[in-house]
């Protein structure tokens, strides 16, 4: 039995040796036949252009200097022609500096030239009035300036309201109240043109309202008519336009004596 053992042992051999051999081609076989990956394609690279933006918060009516400018990158794609780029005008930040903001700017916004305004020697006010537009000042007080909740750069209607003699009866008077300018952009409290420090109430003694020239001489009259009171309208309201006298709403209040009327047209 132990001869039979030691002979058939170099036999097992060489079988296993013979299979090793025959696995190893037919892997081999097997790696050669399988298709090379076809090589990928480069992704094409995303144009993109410098642009000149806020480096930081600009608020109204600041002074534009060139520490608050800066170029960053921007997709091509998506660059208004409106935007200030390097390629155009590379030498931009010191051409914009020393410009006032006509309107506030965040930080990374794209600077646009129709919200920055040359002084040249111009007062502030003057430099952010638009074209055609009159700034006018009138009197407030906490009962009149809707208790001090209005803020720059809110839109307010201005309420005339006046002392009327009753015709029908002898030394009574009535007091008559209407809407004479809807939808009126307020520029300033005061001096205040800009809301600060995220205040919710400006108390101030006059409101600087941003009127065309006849709207001016409504203004003018009325004060000398009257007591003149701004009432604030809705955000929503707001977006509605300018003052339209076909759209705007008149209130008349009459007192007289225990007697009164209200009338509403549109």
């Amino acid at each position: 039995m132990l001869w039979k053992v030691k002979r058939m042992n170099p036999a097992r051999l060489i079988v296993l040796a013979i299979a090793l051999g025959a696995g190893g081609i037919a892997a081999y076989l097997a790696s050669s036949s399988e298709p090379t990956p076809a090589a990928q394609s480069p992704q094409p690279q995303l144009k993109t252009v410098d642009v000149l933006v806020a480096k930081s918060d600009i608020p109204l009516g600041q002074t534009v200097t060139a520490d608050k400018l800066q170029w960053q990158t921007w997709p091509a794609a998506t660059a208004s022609a409106s935007f200030i780029r390097r390629d155009s005008r590379p030498d931009a930040t010191k051409q914009i500096a020393g410009s006032i903001a006509r309107s506030p700017f965040i930080a990374g916004e794209p600077v646009r030239e129709a919200k920055l305004v040359k002084a040249n020697g111009s007062g502030f006010m003057a430099a952010i009035l638009p074209p055609g537009m009159r700034a006018i000042s009138t009197e407030i007080s906490p009962e009149t300036g809707a208790g001090g909740f209005i803020l720059p750069n809110d839109r307010v209607d201005v309420i005339l309201s006046r002392r009327d003699r009753n015709p029908d009866q002898a030394g009574s008077e009535g007091i008559n109240s209407e809407i004479i300018l809807n939808n009126i952009r307020v520029l300033a409290i005061d001096q205040t043109p800009r809301e600060k420090d995220g205040q919710n109430t400006v108390v101030g003694k006059t409101a600087t309202l941003e009127l065309r020239p006849d709207q001016a001489e409504t203004l003018a009259r009325a004060r000398q008519s009257g007591t003149i009171s701004l009432a604030l309208r809705s955000l929503a309201d707001a977006t509605g336009g300018v003052d339209d006298p076909a759209r705007r709403s008149s209130i008349n209040v009459v007192r007289y004596g225990v007697s009164t009327s209200t009338t509403m047209t549109k």
